[in-house]
């Protein structure tokens, strides 16, 4: 409060939405070493608030947080851009947090900016893409051009489809002669498979 010359009455105002907003009534006094990680991101979130920034930075803000603190987390950003008018520039690796708070993403890859634009851009440009999870046995999955494994236990796989190269239902055919497929669904693709796809794409 003194470093940013916040006024007592602004203060105590602040820290009563904060607290309100952010779930924290229970565990304001506690010593942070008492504190699980979700809780202690949120006390801090709430620290860097105090003053009211017009900007705020974050970096990881969900990172080994549980569902229930990165939930809190997500709503709480969206609740402060919306009431406040505050800026949030945040970096992550997890699709989720793009998905659930994001208007606007920036692609950064080898020191360039690869993609630059609203939330509906970046699904555009994986709008000819499919998601196919397969349960199988018998052999790997064959390389085929078009299809691309992002995950593979060597028993459950999901695989993006390119279907400006090879149509789902060819897919299927290829992956099915060379593997004993038990299960299969076919799904758009989620933002995580989209951004891969982009860094594929630029060679990153």
């Amino acid at each position: 409060r003194d470093i940013y010359s916040v006024g007592e009455a602004e203060y105590k105002r602040t820290l009563s939405e904060l607290v309100e907003l952010l779930d924290i009534k229970d565990i304001i006094k506690t010593p942070a070493r008492q504190l699980s990680l979700g809780q202690r991101m949120r006390c801090e979130i709430a620290a860097s608030l105090i003053h009211s920034p017009k900007t705020l930075f974050l970096d990881e803000p969900t990172i080994g947080l549980d569902a229930v603190s990165k939930l809190a987390v997500r709503k709480f950003i969206k609740s402060i851009n919306k009431s406040r008018g505050t800026t949030v520039i945040l970096t992550t690796h997890d699709m989720q947090d793009i998905e659930a708070i994001t208007d606007r993403i920036i692609l950064i890859g080898r020191g360039r900016i690869l993609l630059d634009g609203p939330l509906y851009e970046l699904k555009g440009k994986g709008s000819e893409g499919k998601t196919i999870v397969i349960e199988y046995s018998g052999g790997g999955l064959p390389e085929i051009e078009g299809l691309t494994a992002v995950e593979d236990s060597g028993s459950h796989a999901k695989i993006a489809v390119d279907t400006a190269l090879i149509s789902v239902s060819e897919a299927i055919a290829a992956i099915s002669s060379s593997v004993e497929i038990i299960d299969l669904s076919v799904s758009g693709q989620t933002v995580e498979e989209l951004v891969a796809s982009l860094y594929r794409e630029f060679r990153i």
